[in-house]
């Protein structure tokens, strides 16, 4: 998960994620493309994520670098400035990142094995086979891809985007 300072969208919408994943079959990470690292959640943030049962305590804000995108299956970012800033600091992961309204909408659901065995396996080359499928690499995010964020507002914007997170990060879970 991906947004600009690692402070709001992202570490809301990766706690989200891990809090649907309870068997910790996916490995979440979150950053931002232009992050101060170090940095705990703010108050509105820990707020808005309270208001959906979950916490981070131990969330430090990051910057996206190439060590994720050797780690990486798909990058999901929040707002077209994201994806131009991957393309030309880090385009290695250009075919893997998409917005998660995108995601949520136009991923096609992982077809679930029949049998457990190697399901890990399958699953992780089944994700990059669906994601490829998508050529992202060649789209431009269009204005209805972002995700707001909520900077500086007040915390009713903060539990919008919560809410709002939520809702797609839910729909994207259901499609991984």
């Amino acid at each position: 998960m991906v947004c600009t300072g690692n402070a709001a969208r992202s570490p809301m919408a990766a706690a989200m994620l891990r809090s649907l994943d309870p068997e910790d079959q996916l490995d979440v990470r979150s950053a931002g493309v232009l992050a101060v690292e170090g940095q705990p959640l703010g108050v509105r943030t820990r707020s808005a994520l309270a208001r959906h049962g979950l916490a981070d305590y131990s969330h430090r804000s990051q910057q996206l670098n190439a060590d994720d995108a050797a780690a990486a299956d798909l990058v999901v970012v929040m707002e077209p400035m994201h994806l131009m800033w991957i393309r030309r600091e880090l385009p290695s992961l250009s075919p893997i990142t998409g917005s998660l309204r995108r995601l949520a909408r136009d991923l096609v659901a992982l077809e679930r094995p029949i049998c457990d065995v190697d399901a890990t396996t399958a699953s992780a080359s089944d994700l990059r086979r669906r994601v490829s499928a998508l050529g992202l690499g060649q789209l431009e995010l269009e204005p209805w891809e972002e995700v707001i964020d909520p900077d500086s507002g007040n915390q009713d914007a903060f539990d919008r985007c919560a809410d709002e997170l939520h809702l797609l990060v839910t729909q994207l879970h259901r499609r991984l």
